[in-house]
């Protein structure tokens, strides 16, 4: 069952507007794709607070951002920001995994880097098909745009979305050691 808790929503705003905010901010890399670093902040939700989160952080975030730019939604991209939230976020749902906590095992991270992986790759496959089928871009622009987009967003998630929940977990578990000496 998803549990939609006061908690839950307040948290998809924060983190919605966050997404939305830093998608403004990019290196360019190619055709509409950047090096983003607001992929670090949707691995850092995900894994904190679940698939929902995630998923609902990247598309709503997404939106945002092209509401705001004034380009119109493209909605195979708002959707694929929100795949990669959802897969990210997996992790989340795996027993003995806690980032408060401090737990977290070498499966977590093999499984956290494979699902959001896999989730990146599928998202922007999605996307690329979309904008193809649906909205009449050419085939060549888009799997250059896909490759792009899958290779940027790769490296933010390995290079700094991964190790700062790493970073976290390491942090929390030495906190969750503490006694108190009378």
């Amino acid at each position: 069952m998803i549990k939609i808790d006061t908690k839950t929503i307040v948290t998809i705003g924060v983190a919605a507007a966050l997404y939305g905010a830093l998608g403004f901010v990019g290196i360019p890399v190619g055709p509409n794709t950047q090096l983003k670093p607001a992929i670090a902040l949707l691995t850092i939700f995900s894994a904190l607070f679940g698939p929902l989160v995630g998923f609902s952080m990247g598309f709503i975030g997404h939106m945002l951002t092209d509401m705001i730019a004034g380009w119109g939604i493209w909605w195979g991209w708002v959707a694929s920001s929100g795949i990669m939230g959802l897969f990210m976020g997996l992790v989340f749902k795996c027993k003995k995994f806690s980032i408060k906590n401090g737990l977290c095992s070498k499966f977590h991270v093999f499984y956290l880097i494979v699902t959001g992986m896999i989730g990146i790759i599928l998202a922007f496959i999605f996307a690329a098909g979309f904008d193809v089928l649906l909205m009449g871009e050419p085939l060549d622009k888009m799997i250059v745009q896909a490759v792009l987009a899958i290779f940027t967003n790769g490296v933010v998630f390995l290079g700094i979305g991964v190790p700062t929940i790493l970073g976290f977990i390491r942090a929390n578990k030495k906190n969750s050691n503490l006694r108190i000496e009378e």
